[in-house]
């Protein structure tokens, strides 16, 4: 499975995956969060104050967000858990300066700060954070497990790894209208929305794709993790994932 999604790019060319998802990232900037709230029906917002719930005890002081994208988690992290410092990181330029302007007017920016970073190779040494966090981006990662290996070396003992990452519904009743929204509806609105028609087409192929359950938290313990846990949103529309070094 894991393998499977690593193989699914946005486009169809000779580029490694991680340039065509800073591509693809850096095409959609402008129209992402307005086509996140769409798409979710505003929900993204509930599994995300869900997520920070869970590592909210005891309060990390260091925070990394991986894939931050325009820092939606990175501020809200600010916001409820007070930390010292949250570093967002993200392989596109266009999305870290929406997030940067964003910070700036919440008044987030001497807490909240972002460059640009591939998850692969993380420019940070180890045992710097004591909390890392993922929002919707481990299937956009070009080596799923080598990431989980980087997020690893870079947490402090006894640190917490965090995974909001969308998923597909298994239930009868469910699945079909999932289906029907994710590989219908929603690459119609992208292609209205942004000009990047092919961005939302691949959306629902890396979510079908993307180690899902048992077999995302499997991944995690082959990095090194401990005490894994799982735990699906919304009739299994999104899956949280923590875990341990």
């Amino acid at each position: 499975m894991s393998e499977e999604v690593e193989s699914i790019n946005p486009y169809d060319d000779s580029r490694r995956k991680t340039e065509q998802v800073r591509a693809m990232f850096d095409n959609i900037a402008p129209a992402y969060d307005f086509m996140n709230r769409a798409m979710t029906l505003g929900i993204d917002k509930i599994w995300r104050r869900k997520a920070v719930e869970m590592i909210a005890t005891p309060r990390p002081r260091d925070i990394l967000d991986v894939a931050t994208g325009t820092g939606d988690l990175a501020m809200l992290l600010a916001r409820r858990l007070d930390p010292l410092t949250i570093t967002g990181i993200d392989l596109s330029e266009g999305m870290l300066a929406v997030g940067r302007r964003k910070a700036a007017e919440a008044g987030l920016a001497d807490v909240v700060s972002f460059q640009q970073a591939d998850c692969l190779h993380l420019p940070f040494t180890g045992n710097s954070f004591d909390c890392v966090t993922v929002a919707y981006g481990v299937r956009n990662f070009e080596d799923i497990e080598g990431g989980y290996c980087e997020m690893f070396r870079v947490l402090r003992p006894g640190g917490r790894l965090l995974v909001i990452e969308l998923s597909t519904p298994s239930g009868r009743l469910v699945k079909p209208l999932y289906d029907l929204y994710t590989r219908h509806i929603i690459p119609l609105a992208g292609r209205m929305v942004s000009k990047d028609t092919r961005a939302y087409a691949y959306l629902p192929e890396s979510i079908a794709a993307v180690p899902q359950g048992e077999q995302m938290a499997e991944l995690m313990r082959r990095a090194g993790f401990t005490s894994v846990t799982v735990r699906p949103l919304t009739f299994g529309v999104c899956t949280i994932y923590l875990a341990v070094k």
